[in-house]
């Protein structure tokens, strides 16, 4: 194992990048506010080369002392993490413009993403803990930037008064893991519990860091946030929040689960069950929603749901983790897409309003479409490659009752998805429609064309980075 800082040197960039955003903004004038975001941009620019130079150039290891895993999936995390951050800074340039305080939001959306690569590459415990904190501070400020707009203070106080919880239950686990191993190490506690383990314990440390994690996963039972936050928050923060932390908290649950031993406590039906009780609740409470950014909300519960099911089966099946990193690669352009359609619409939410767009603006109304559809999972959309690796793992790992379950789910969301397209092309206009400048316009284009066929080629070309070995 070695201590090499240049493993982390992806995560350093971010960081750098929001401390010379925050300063740029503090001795800049109010009109040059906008050269924070382009100092932004370029740091997330810098921390996925400097991913892509690890990926090609450093071996598989655990590095720090065992703390860190520099592995495919990690680089895989990076590369997805710094794309939407990409996306998302380019849509704050115009939806901020007026906003007087537009100079600190490029430095809370780095230091978000930090924390979310983080969580991705994190192999101890204490690591997990501190990408947990960073994602969730800067996830309350993101949420509630809007602080003239009531809606969104209660969104941020709903996300804050959840995560302090889950925060803690989560802390609780990772206390009685340590207790019982005497490390925080995943790799020395795998060790250490197969020489035997309490299961009442164990129990508690998997129920403990399943509802923790499942805070920033947007998963049962600690997913009433997320239709709040995709609702009310500027809605830059929301395709981010929707996104990023989910990353970083599904990798860091499959690292920790797959050293812990599964005779001894079932914790694979316990996600199982997470997994059913995510994707079914999100897709019935779609079903009845009138607002499209609540509708994408819950849709992001249920796509959480998906998600658990390659952790149902990691460590059982070689092909589990990289159909993880396959379908949140899908997911991330398709989920990215609909919110930079809305933020080019002026954040525009009652389905009503969607009346008529495929005829007033064709081209935002089929970008619309196609990332709805690659939600959905439709060939040959990026996100039909995601469900079907996620699905024939399951099926390998022996849980083919969950992809069938997951299956009848896909066919349920397919009915609230199709409220939004149909209207677009077979009714009217409500009014005219109002857009919000070229950047918006830009990150839907960019995420739309990555939702199509391009989006295949990118999980393909992404699929180079991850190999069967995951770490710890």
């Amino acid at each position: 194992m070695q201590m090499n800082v240049v493993h982390l040197t992806p995560e350093i960039a971010l960081v750098i990048g929001a401390v010379v955003a925050l300063l740029t903004a503090a001795f800049v004038g109010r009109a040059h506010q906008r050269l924070t975001t382009l100092v932004a941009a370029v740091a997330v620019l810098v921390s996925a080369g400097l991913s892509i130079a690890l990926a090609s150039t450093a071996d598989e290891q655990l590095s720090f002392e065992g703390a860190w895993a520099l592995d495919g999936i990690t680089h895989g995390a990076e590369l997805l993490i710094a794309a939407v951050t990409l996306l998302t800074l380019a849509l704050s340039v115009e939806w901020f413009r007026t906003d007087p305080r537009r100079g600190e939001y490029p430095s809370v959306v780095l230091l978000c993403a930090a924390g979310a690569m983080l969580l991705a590459g994190a192999a101890d415990t204490m690591v997990i803990v501190v990408g947990m904190l960073l994602v969730s501070v800067t996830g309350y400020t993101l949420a509630a930037y809007h602080r003239s707009s009531p809606a969104s203070v209660e969104a941020g106080m709903k996300y804050f008064l959840i995560g302090a919880l889950t925060n803690a239950v989560l802390m609780i686990g990772v206390a009685v893991l340590y207790g019982m191993t005497g490390t925080t190490n995943l790799a020395n506690i795998a060790t250490a519990l197969a020489f035997g383990a309490d299961p009442i314990a164990l129990i508690a440390v998997v129920a403990c860091i399943g509802v923790g994690l499942a805070f920033e996963i947007g998963a049962f039972p600690s997913h009433a946030w997320v239709p709040d936050v995709a609702q009310a928050a500027p809605a830059p923060s929301a395709a981010l929040l929707t996104v990023v932390p989910k990353i970083g908290a599904l990798v860091a649950l499959a690292r920790i689960m797959q050293v812990l031993p599964d005779d001894v406590v079932a914790w694979r039906p316990f996600v199982a069950a997470l997994a059913v009780a995510t994707m079914t609740l999100g897709n019935l409470a779609a079903l009845w929603q009138t607002d499209l950014r609540r509708l994408l909300g819950w849709s992001s519960v249920s796509q959480a749901g998906y998600a658990l099911i390659a952790i149902v089966v990691v460590g059982r099946v070689d092909d589990a983790a990289p159909a993880l990193i396959f379908f949140l690669v899908g997911y991330a352009v398709a989920n990215t897409a609909a919110f930079s359609i809305i933020t080019e619409l002026r954040g525009r939410t009652d389905l009503d309003d969607y009346r008529g767009l495929g005829t007033s603006h064709p081209w935002l109304a089929a970008a619309l479409a196609v990332s709805l559809l690659s939600l959905v999972g439709i060939p040959p959309l990026g996100g039909f490659v995601g469900k079907l690796t996620i699905f024939t793992a399951a099926i390998d790992g022996g849980y083919a009752w969950l992809a069938l379950l997951a299956v009848a789910n896909t066919v349920i969301s397919l009915f609230y998805y199709l409220r939004v397209i149909a209207p677009m092309y077979f009714e009217t206009t409500t009014g005219h429609v109002a857009v919000l400048g070229r950047w918006a316009a830009i990150s839907a284009g960019v995420a739309t064309i990555g939702v199509i066929a391009v989006g295949i080629l990118a999980e393909l070309a992404l699929g180079r980075l991850i190999t069967s070995q995951f770490l710890p």
